[in-house]
């Protein structure tokens, strides 16, 4: 018998459940997947806090890695033909906090054979935000760009990702995470009082583009300081503030942002198998644990992405 992670209502840890499940045979159009990893992200606790009761019950987790245990008939996956036993990722998806699932085919991909089962759980969900980050504020060779939160998941995305394009990143951080910037090919420097114009003494030539990974008034404020062109200043986490100053903001259940997203998977797979984007792993929980892992990932900095496994 599988088991899984439902949210029973719209709430906090306390609605999480771990139930054992009938897990569906896969369709035409569907793959099965025997889950080796299933990767966290703070969306899976936040979209379960603010949700809306008619939603639920609902599946927790978007991404997965595993091995495919059945096929449905004619089918291919996103990357091409695929057979049982095939070791596979999957985003985005519904219910991968499991021990099995049946998911759409278009959402999954081989994995290569370089990436581990918990760095590839754990790819896409950052690494499509941070690609889309970098889309919607035209990022080019050459640029100067200052990105909040530099060393969160997504914030070390946008740092590999950047370097591909050529561009110079200037990223807040902790002083204990300055050098998890400077791995990543940023320059660090420590949010806090006199952020401003210890950016300006960084770039004086001034920076084009400004990415919130991390929502704060602090990096609101300094952003539009900084930035004349409000077009390049993107926040995935104070979307108020943008409506209110005339900024973007990006959310994954946004149309466009769904669609870019799904359209940039293949090549941050291939990158990662490449070797050229990596996917810090702190710590891995079972998957039974994935209560204490959510607090952990919800109330500090874990220094990584944290996996469950079965």
């Amino acid at each position: 018998m599988a088991h899984h992670w439902i949210a029973t209502r719209p709430g906090g840890l306390e609605v999480f459940s771990f139930e054992e499940y009938d897990v569906p045979a896969p369709q035409q159009g569907e793959v099965t997947i025997a889950v080796r990893a299933a990767g966290m992200n703070p969306a899976d606790a936040k979209h379960v806090a603010r949700g809306d009761a008619a939603d639920f019950p609902r599946g927790l987790g978007y991404e997965v890695a595993g091995v495919v245990s059945a096929v449905g008939p004619d089918t291919v996956i996103a990357s091409g033909p695929v057979q049982v036993g095939d070791e596979v990722l999957a985003f985005r998806i519904t219910g991968g906090w499991a021990t099995e699932i049946t998911v759409p085919a278009r959402d999954v991909f081989a994995k290569p054979p370089t990436l581990g089962f918990g760095e590839a759980a754990n790819l896409l969900l950052a690494g499509t935000t941070a690609a889309e980050m970098l889309h919607v504020t035209r990022v080019t060779a050459g640029d100067t760009i200052l990105v909040h939160g530099a060393s969160g998941a997504v914030g070390v995305s946008v740092l590999q990702q950047a370097a591909r394009l050529g561009a110079r990143v200037i990223g807040t951080a902790s002083p204990a995470n300055h050098d998890v910037v400077r791995g990543f090919g940023g320059v660090p420097v420590a949010y806090g009082d006199g952020l401003e114009q210890r950016v300006r003494d960084l770039a004086p030539e001034g920076v084009v583009a400004a990415l919130d990974c991390v929502g704060t008034d602090e990096a609101v404020d300094v952003s539009l300081a900084l930035v004349d062109d409000r077009s390049r200043i993107v926040t995935i986490a104070a979307a108020d503030r943008a409506r209110a100053e005339g900024f973007t903001a990006i959310a994954g259940a946004m149309p466009a942002s769904k669609e870019f997203r799904a359209s940039v998977r293949a090549d941050l797979v291939r990158w990662a198998g490449e070797g050229s984007l990596v996917v810090p792993v702190a710590r891995t929980f079972l998957l039974a644990d994935a209560r204490e892992a959510t607090e952990l990932l919800m109330g500090q900095h874990p220094g990584g992405k944290l996996v469950l496994e079965p």
